[in-house]
């Protein structure tokens, strides 16, 4: 972590500067969960509200822009890497929306050593549902649920079983914290969970979710790590999906399935996203 610009005093790039782009092995965060670690498709999706760049007359144009950075990609992109470099082009004239997606496209593809997806959002045209139990109502809300005895640092055996008779159960929860490895400031999200196995007690959910409050990992690796710790409980399909609200400008939206089918039709934002 030592050569990270997290944490660091960093001036914002006057220019294209592609080289701040830092890469974090994806196998470092996955060699702590153990041995025979459960397959998994998804993304890191990304939505960038500081987008900003010249046209070739030198007027401002901005955007919210999308990134997909695939699960499997063996590299996660640093934030505040990726926040320097958006912010480098900000002075930078370009000819259309298009030729800059298309140049960011390739520099992250590049850096995550796996093909990523940008588009960039006309801030007239840009809109998401808003959702904040996931467009999900008979999901459970954790927040709710009457439990006691908690803990606050990371604690897999807090998980436990009601029933092993398989069915499916969705859960949200509006108040996950977690810490940044690096900083360790906290970041908030909530989380949606759909499982299908063993039935979950969700008294034992919320404690072991609630003992991540002072976890000190990225965003991507607390999504894997829960997704590990259910899916070792005897899960067939599964799906973690974390909205991480936005710091310097950028969200990370990390989402783990079990299966394609179980991927959502909809990326609904949080309410306080």
């Amino acid at each position: 972590m030592s050569g990270l610009l997290l944490g660091q005093t960093v001036a914002v790039p006057e220019g294209y500067a592609p080289q701040l782009l830092t890469p974090i092995a994806r196998a470092i965060g996955r060699a702590t969960l153990g041995d025979a670690l459960p397959q998994w498709v998804g993304e890191d999706r990304w939505y960038g509200y500081e987008c900003s760049w010249l046209d070739v007359n030198g007027k401002p144009q901005a955007a919210v822009i999308e990134i997909g950075v695939p699960a499997d990609s063996p590299y996660l992109i640093e934030s505040k890497s990726l926040k320097l470099y958006l912010n480098g082009f900000n002075q930078i004239r370009c000819g259309s929306g298009d030729a800059l997606a298309a140049r960011i496209e390739a520099d992250l593809t590049a850096v995550a050593n796996a093909p990523v997806r940008v588009l960039l959002h006309p801030l007239a045209h840009f809109s998401r549902a808003v959702a904040s139990d996931f467009a999900d109502p008979e999901a459970l809300c954790l927040d709710t649920v009457p439990a006691t005895d908690f803990c606050y640092h990371y604690d897999p055996t807090l998980l436990a079983l009601s029933s092993s008779v398989p069915s499916e159960q969705r859960f949200v929860m509006q108040t996950f914290r977690s810490l940044c490895p690096v900083t360790a400031q906290p970041d908030w999200a909530s989380l949606y969970l759909r499982c299908f196995g063993p039935s979950v007690d969700p008294a034992a959910l919320l404690r072991y979710l609630v003992a991540f409050r002072c976890h000190a990992e990225f965003h991507e690796q607390c999504i894997e790590r829960i997704y590990t710790d259910l899916w070792r409980l005897g899960m067939s399909e599964l799906l973690v999906w974390g909205r991480f609200l936005r710091r310097g400008g950028l969200e990370i939206n990390p989402l783990r399935a079990s299966s394609e089918a179980w991927l959502p039709r909809h990326w609904v934002a949080d309410s306080r996203q």
